[in-house]
């Protein structure tokens, strides 16, 4: 066959960071849609969208055919992520077919002048990889196979994988997450020199009892935790656990009520993302993405700040059957309060902490904040700095403002209040981000 890719022009080999996006999602997507999506991607200084695509999706044509259209047009990237848990596993053919027809599209992204594919699972179809990518010409394959060790999986199919993608991307119980798994994925890459793609998202909450998914796992301070530890690893690749996953309420892009079908389909007792926006989790990424990509932390910066909190405190409606953890995982289950403070975070990005002051105000009654983090190079260098205060039993609207000798600099403000008043009386373990 004709090697297309060889001909087409190659993009950097350089760091780069994705977003995975649930095409299942999008049936009702507009070219509208793709548009902006995209648009909010580019201004957080995002590479590519990682496009999650399940087997048995009817609407996936549809929906590939309007975003690499739009994309070619934006000068965006886009790649596969084949899913084999989501609708079974993929037909080999369907993969060489599907690769066969993007693949030649110039907004489809190469690593050394290489299309880049990769799954969510699949280890026990590694052996298909061998056969998919002889049919295709060669593309650079960096699988998430986390199901198995990463010991295991550099050597399945005879090491098929140029690289590895980890999926584990939280904390295993209450303590903050470690870099202590994506140590072990590198070690395991480093005789065959393989890429490392580094998960980090935000926070994880689901409760769809048709799809039998009822469990939380600790997010207060990951966001911000995990990006300082992708400026430690400096992986090759970053993947962001997503744009678009509201079932696992880890998305960062923007929500719409076309979107949110899943919330019908898996008779889920609340909606638990309508209204709770994930904005503010996207108001620092040029800034991480640039310190990532160069290794230096830049300069100077545009001084803003970020809040995060939950919109009830957690035990204030019954917990709607969420266990902490999930024992399918190997962990040990805990009732998810153990998981969360019932507090307001905040992140600021400043230029120096000096004669910096926070105040939290919920309904209008006021705290003093102060900063319990802040960047690796200490007090008064440019970076983000971290704290929080508790709800304190007070409900109502929060504004999170940042001061510097005594003028107001950045403000947090415009989400969902807090309420001691749930949703049809069930808990809601998701977060608010402005």
């Amino acid at each position: 066959m004709v090697a297309f890719f060889a001909l087409l022009p190659a993009q950097a080999a350089a760091k780069a960071v994705f977003a995975h996006m649930i095409v299942g999602n999008l049936p009702e997507f507009t070219l509208s849609d793709w548009e902006s999506d995209i648009r909010l991607a580019q201004a957080a200084k995002i590479d590519a969208f990682a496009l999650n695509i399940a087997a048995q999706d009817l609407s996936t044509t549809r929906s590939l055919d309007l975003a690499f259209q739009v994309a070619d047009a934006l000068h965006f990237s886009l790649f596969f992520s084949f899913d084999y848990l989501a609708q079974g596993p993929w037909p080999a053919d369907r993969v060489v077919s599907l690769i066969q027809k993007y693949a030649a599209h110039k907004s489809y992204f190469r690593h050394e002048a290489r299309p880049l594919v990769s799954t969510f699972e699949g280890a026990a179809y590694a052996a298909d990889w061998r056969a998919i990518k002889a049919a295709t010409d060669a593309f650079f394959f960096v699988p998430d196979w986390t199901s198995v060790s990463a010991a295991e999986a550099v050597n399945l199919a005879g090491g098929v994988a140029n690289g590895l993608f980890s999926w584990d991307a939280w904390p295993r119980g209450d303590a903050n997450m470690t870099t202590g798994a994506d140590r072990v994925v590198l070690e395991a890459l480093r005789p065959r020199e393989g890429v490392y793609m580094m998960p980090v998202s935000p926070w994880f909450f689901t409760n769809l009892p048709g799809f039998g998914k009822n469990w939380l796992w600790r997010g207060d301070e990951l966001w911000d935790v995990r990006w300082q530890q992708v400026l430690d690893i400096q992986p090759d690749f970053v993947q962001i656990l997503t744009w678009n996953d509201y079932g696992e309420s880890h998305y960062i892009g923007p929500v719409r009520e076309k979107e949110l079908g899943l919330f019908t389909t898996a008779n889920a007792p609340v909606n638990y993302v309508r209204s709770m926006t994930h904005d503010g989790w996207r108001k620092f990424l040029p800034f991480y993405i640039e310190a990532y990509k160069t290794g230096k932390i830049p300069g100077a910066v545009q001084e803003s700040v970020v809040a995060t909190y939950r919109t009830s405190p957690a035990l204030a409606c019954p917990g709607g059957g969420t266990t902490g953890n999930h024992g399918e995982f190997g962990q040990t289950e805990v009732p998810p309060e153990e998981l969360v403070d019932d507090n307001v975070y905040y992140s600021a990005l400043l230029n120096s902490d000096w004669g910096v002051t926070v105040t939290v105000s919920i309904g209008g009654k006021e705290q003093t904040g102060r900063f319990s983090r802040g960047p690796p190079a200490g007090a008064e260098t440019p970076g983000v700095y971290m704290g929080g205060v508790p709800f304190g039993g007070n409900t109502g609207d929060v504004v999170v403002t940042v001061w510097r000798d005594g003028m107001r600099i950045a403000a947090a403000e415009g989400g969902k209040g807090i309420s001691a008043k749930c949703e049809n009386n069930v808990q809601n373990w998701n977060a608010v981000a402005v």
